[in-house]
């Protein structure tokens, strides 16, 4: 977000225009999705809300505003602004998601020789001023292409720099259950730990 930006608090901070993602990753915040949970026709401050793409094919393309953060990095608004019941604004997504790709699930479970299917976060891990990751998981251990069984009290880490430019699948399943959603997603490598 353009608070982030101007409060360096974000490791992407000087990367605008530049390729931050793998080619097949583009995330977009669409706040007049059809049916979606956190869409609206206006933002937080009034101002009308739109389909913003911040990450177009691995490359970072803009910042997601309200108009003070916009102010204050000499950008434009975005309809992004969100108000809590008792503050002002702040900017927030509206449904946010990954566009999905071309593969489907059982074909990127079937490109994984040895692994983790990730199903469950656990906790807060992430340090966006560095990009450090650490949280734990929960899930199916991979082998062969087949999930051979649960595996739990783990913890998977890593950089989001890197998670984000090793994403190697996107699958075609992307299903909406709130205001953001992912299709499938393959990591080639992360660290994990635990039993």
């Amino acid at each position: 977000s353009g608070y982030a930006v101007f409060r360096n608090a974000t490791f992407l901070k000087d990367r605008l225009g530049e390729e931050v993602a793998s080619p097949l990753v583009t995330l977009v915040d669409d706040g007049r999705r059809v049916r979606g949970l956190g869409s609206r026709p206006f933002d937080g401050e009034g101002l009308p809300t739109r389909r913003n793409v911040p990450v177009e094919r691995g490359v970072l393309r803009h910042w997601l505003c309200d108009s003070y953060s916009a102010r204050k990095i000499g950008a434009r608004p975005t309809g992004s602004a969100r108000r809590g019941v008792g503050g002002g604004p702040s900017v927030g997504a509206g449904n946010r998601f990954f566009e999905p790709g071309t593969s489907s699930p059982e074909e990127i479970l079937g490109g994984v020789a040895r692994g983790l299917y990730v199903t469950d976060l656990i906790g807060f891990g992430v340090n966006v001023v560095t990009g450090d990751y650490s949280q734990g998981a929960v899930g199916h251990w991979i082998e062969n292409g087949r999930l051979t069984h649960p595996v739990h009290e783990i913890t998977i880490a890593g950089n989001l720099r890197e998670m984000l430019r090793d994403v190697d699948a996107v699958g075609n399943d992307l299903v909406f259950r709130g205001s953001s959603a992912s299709p499938t997603i393959r990591i080639r490598r992360m660290t994990v730990s635990g039993s």
